[in-house]
């Protein structure tokens, strides 16, 4: 830490506080710099934590942390956080199996209110939170923070409808982080953000809203009249925020440190909802990242001396795969439509927003909408397919059921990351759309064993009339040759491999490992390709030929595939022993997708070990 001469000092927000505000600068400076050198060589979220050093530095030195309360939406920005809070020192861990986590979360650290992975839950929280300390009368502050992308989503403006019509005492600060800051940050601009802000305004403000409650025709000619003056000095956007309840200030220049603290130090002290908005810029400092935000948003380890993300020469991505299928699709057929969450590049979507950019809609942090909207497109005669992550699927489960399933709408769902995800941990496995789906009267789902098998899943999924899912792991292919594009038999499974006694029933990408074990074992192998419906009759004949059978899925085990199979033995009266593998009962924590599944007992030697194991117990 030589290179850090003030960073080093900081092992609490109660050593920052120490510092003079003179001296804060340079720690920004020196915080970006261990932020940038930290991630590089960890690996992590790197551009919106540099954007987010001043506000970070400025939050904790202005307010009394961990007692005053600080939530985070998301958490790819809370970095410097994480580093200004005791955590400095075990930045290299991050993302790594019993490493820092990615995200704030509550196990780690008392400075981490509220554990975070999903966007737009920071003010419905921090709703909560000030609702409890004004209860507690302790003089608690509760201090939100979220992006301009994350307060698209309909939860956000839900809780600041709530939030304003409580008149609860609590800041939210909308960290916009656009390409570039717009025109009306600068001096004059930062001036009358602190007399906005300032004392002698708040009072002069409330005390007349008491008196002007007399005269209420006075009383809304003066509110408007305020209105429009924010509006005109500042944006727009203070209209709808003070219309929502909020008393709006800004947009302010989120990296002068001295405005931030200005502005904050006099904000604490104000009663009632508080909005204040900044401009930041992602990527802040680090020109690479200033450039490219998107590309270094997360990034693998690199060196940040020259400037260039390492590139990989693996085998195309399942993410890839989709996003060529979708491109061949919709050059075959006009009535294609790609929608996404605010995923494209996750979703292997660039290619299909370039070259049919009037078929492709974004429609930001809104899976809840995204479903629905495609509902609505099916109903119009078009074939929606909307690419969405398993465990942001989650969120719009209503809509799956009662916007698309009931109506038995031909919506095709590209569900990616689904299983083990990695170093983003517990709130990003795909653990759960199996179990949850396979209830829905209606859904055909299907689990490719490879990116052949992908592309023909989502060529039979998007024929079929039917609500469709097909779900495919995070990461690289396999390398196996493309076919052209077929339909497969719906609910068709295939033998791979014919051994004795032992049958594993494989249901996704797990084959491979699935295949070495039965080798060691002489099981025969089924890959089962559709969970629903499930092939009934590769089950019955399996299930008479076979002493065990073994279901093998990167899924929860409850209500999962092999639940699935279970129903199916019951149904038919077979008495057989089955051996389900999957993703056990708890929150699989970080860890590369290998380490997750050695522990979990689903590469080879684990899948072999497990079944040996049950036959010697039964």
């Amino acid at each position: 830490m030589n290179n850090y001469p003030l960073l080093s000092l900081i092992n609490s927000p109660e050593d920052l506080r120490l510092l003079d505000k003179s001296q804060l600068p340079q720690l920004c400076q020196e915080l970006r710099s261990y932020l940038l050198e930290s991630v590089s060589q960890s690996s992590g979220h790197l551009a919106s934590g540099l954007g987010t050093v001043e506000l970070t530095v400025a939050l904790h030195y202005i307010f009394k942390t961990p007692f005053d309360q600080l939530i985070w939406d998301v958490g790819h920005q809370a970095y410097p956080h994480k580093i200004l809070t005791g955590r400095r020192d075990r930045m290299p861990t991050i993302r790594q199996k019993d490493g820092l986590h990615p995200f704030p979360w509550r196990g780690e650290s008392e400075f981490d209110v509220l554990s975070v992975g999903h966007s737009s839950t920071s003010i419905g929280a921090g709703l909560g939170v000030a609702i409890a300390a004004e209860k507690e009368n302790a003089g608690r502050k509760t201090v939100c923070v979220i992006g301009d992308g994350a307060i698209t989503a309909g939860m956000a403006f839900e809780a600041l409808n709530h939030a304003g019509a409580l008149h609860t005492d609590m800041l939210v600060i909308l960290n916009d982080n656009e390409m570039s800051i717009s025109k009306n940050v600068g001096a004059l601009n930062n001036h009358l953000a602190r007399i906005f802000s300032g004392s002698l305004y708040s009072t002069v403000r409330d005390g007349s809203k008491k008196i002007l409650d007399k005269v209420p025709t006075v009383k809304n000619f003066m509110k408007k009249t305020e209105e429009h003056m924010k509006g005109v000095m500042f944006s727009p956007e203070s209209t709808l925020f003070e219309e929502l309840g909020f008393n709006y200030i800004g947009p302010i220049d989120g990296h002068n440190i001295d405005e931030l603290i200005a502005t904050l130090s006099n904000m604490r002290d104000l009663k009632g909802p508080q909005f204040l908005h900044i401009k930041t810029k992602k990527g802040k400092g680090y020109a690479p990242a200033e450039n490219d935000p998107i590309g270094f948003h997360g990034v693998p380890k690199f060196d940040p001396s020259s400037g260039q993300l390492p590139k990989s020469n693996a085998k195309p991505t399942y993410s890839k795969i989709f996003g060529d299928w979708l491109c061949e699709m919709a050059e075959r057929d006009d009535k294609v439509i790609g929608i996404t969450p605010a995923m494209r590049e996750g979703s292997g979507m660039v290619e299909f927003s370039e070259r049919f950019p009037e078929r492709y809609f974004d429609v930001a942090i809104a899976e809840q909408h995204a479903v629905t909207f495609a509902a609505g497109l099916a109903i119009g005669g078009y074939k929606p397919v909307v690419a969405i992550y398993s465990t942001f699927l989650q969120r719009a489960y209503d809509q799956l059921i009662h916007d698309v399933a009931i109506q038995n709408l031909p919506v095709l769902f590209a569900i990616d990351r689904a299983g083990i995800v990695g170093a983003d941990g517990q709130t990003h496995q795909g653990a759960f759309d199996l179990s949850f789906m396979r209830c829905i009267p209606n859904m055909l789902i299907m689990t490719p064993s490879d990116e052949n098998e992908c592309r023909q899943m989502l060529y039979t999924g998007f024929q079929a009339g039917c609500p469709a899912a097909v779900r495919y792991p995070r990461g690289n292919a396999i390398g196996v040759n493309l076919e052209p594009l077929s339909e497969l038999p719906i609910g068709q499974s295939k033998l791979v491999r014919q051994g004795r006694q032992i049958a594993i029933l494989n249901f996704g990408t797990l084959l491979p490992f699935a295949l070495q074990a039965a080798e060691k074992l002489d099981a025969t192998v089924i890959d089962m390709r559709f969970v629903k419906p499930l092939d009934k009759e590769r089950i019955k004949e399996i299930a008479e030929s076979h002493q065990l059978i073994v279901t093998l899925e990167e899924n929860a085990i409850q209500g999962g595939a092999g639940s699935a199979v279970a129903e199916v033995l019951n149904a038919q009266g077979f008495a057989h022993r089955l051996l389900q593998l999957g993703l056990p009962d708890y929150f699989i924590p970080q860890g590369s997708q290998a380490e997750m599944w050695h522990e979990l007992g689903l590469d080879v030697e684990g899948i072999e070990e497990k079944i040996r194991t049950f036959n010697a117990l039964n």
